[in-house]
């Protein structure tokens, strides 16, 4: 029924059983920066619900680059726990991925120790000040990146998703809102564009082709002067000539532009229930609902300026955004795309590949309430309809696509 979802399709060296990818999405399933059971346990039912390649989200290069108590951090003592992930996922048949990345001025300095990013400011996620990267601090970072490549081989991983979209670090450097150096890493393109060059650069010598190198990247960013399409394609262009394997298509801002990145309405409310810090929790109750729009929700809202960079490019081309149905799916792969990530339809569901290949489903059970994404922040990635204790008449009103009370 889905010819080309369920045929074989390669990426670098790996080749994929279909041209399905469990986008990075954040598990928060790695307490103290830990691997858990949980996340390996996760990963391999994602393996099992017959997806082409699953990634593991979020994998700090750095201690200065976590953000939360329960986000993967790369070092050499979690090699032995990625391996069982690894293989376990290839097991099911399944090729697997990490997510690399620092997340810059969005640093918790509880867990990272310091806040580093191309300019210094204030950083609200602390709350603390950002620290202007030296020329050290620059470097420093881009050999963390080559580290994590390695350590990512050692551990079994098929790819590495250098993560260059989303406001974190690189993506910091390439926007003019958030770089605002007078060397030669901020100003023009040419100088903002320079970091996520030499992070590529390490990156591809240290993988020589194992594990194959994919960068996710922004289209825009979503609010003004910030990065936008015309930028994107040039980002596109040296990627290509760059070398690297495949990109992912993305856009917007975790800190500025939240729902451009996934669309539809926060659940403030539950979000703010949820979260531990005491800090961020009274923010977000008074200051949330003004901060993080409701963008409206439709299946493939990236597609329009992916095929943008489609026409761009030959690399490799991995469609990322809102995609629910066997049918939308289908359509962007027609569109010329290589490659569909997916996040949401695989918290609610798992097996929801497999299922779409024995028609057991055409259209996911996620209803985009992003109950998910509100909980994540502060607890492990679910979907409210498997959540054992969110209050009754909050799941009545999700089923039934409506917004708590104080959302908006």
């Amino acid at each position: 029924m889905y010819d080309l979802l369920f045929s074989t399709g390669s990426i670098g060296r790996i080749n994929l059983r279909n041209r399905s990818i469990r986008a990075a999405a954040f598990e928060g399933m790695c307490p103290g920066n830990h691997v858990s059971d949980d996340l390996i346990n996760y990963h391999v039912a994602v393996a099992r619900g017959g997806i082409g390649m699953t990634t593991v989200a979020y994998a700090s290069v750095s201690k200065s680059g976590l953000s939360f108590p329960h986000q993967l951090y790369l070092t050499e003592d979690e090699i032995p726990a990625l391996q069982r992930l690894t293989g376990a996922v290839h097991k099911e048949g399944a090729a697997v991925s990490v997510q690399i990345g620092h997340c810059g001025r969005m640093a918790d300095v509880k867990y990272s120790g310091t806040c580093l990013a191309p300019s210094g400011g204030l950083n609200l996620y602390g709350p603390t000040w950002a620290k202007a990267m030296t020329q050290e601090d620059i470097r420093s970072v881009i050999r963390d990146f080559g580290k994590a490549v390695i350590i990512a081989r050692k551990a079994g991983f098929d790819a590495v998703e250098v993560h260059a979209g989303h406001g974190y670090l690189i993506s910091q450097f390439l926007c003019p809102y958030t770089n605002r150096r007078k060397d030669q890493y901020g100003g023009s393109f040419e100088n903002r564009s320079r970091f996520l060059k030499e992070v590529i650069w390490e990156v591809l010598h240290q993988a020589n082709g194992d594990p194959a190198v994919i960068v996710k990247m922004n289209m825009r960013d979503g609010f003004s002067r910030g990065s936008d399409i015309d930028e994107a394609i040039e980002v596109a262009k040296i990627l290509e000539t760059e070398g690297v394997d495949a990109l992912v298509l993305s856009g917007g801002c975790v800190s500025k532009t939240p729902m451009y990145v996934m669309r539809g309405s926060m659940p403030i409310k539950a979000m703010s229930h949820y979260m531990k810090n005491p800090w961020m929790r009274t923010g977000s109750r008074l200051f949330a609902r003004f901060l993080i729009k409701p963008k409206p929700f439709s299946e493939a809202f990236f597609l329009e300026d992916a095929l943008k960079i489609r026409s761009a490019t030959r690399l490799p081309l991995i469609y990322v955004g809102g995609l629910k149905s066997g049918v939308a799916i289908e359509r962007v792969l027609q569109k010329g795309f290589e490659f569909v990530q997916i996040a949401r339809a695989l918290v609610h569901d798992p097996g929801f590949i497999g299922k779409l290949k024995t028609g057991e489903v055409t259209v996911s059970g996620c209803n985009t309430a992003n109950f998910c994404i509100a909980h994540m922040y502060s607890g492990q990635m679910i979907c409210f309809q498997h959540h054992p204790d969110i209050p009754e008449s909050w799941r009545q009103k999700f089923m039934k696509g409506r917004s708590l009370p104080d959302d908006h």
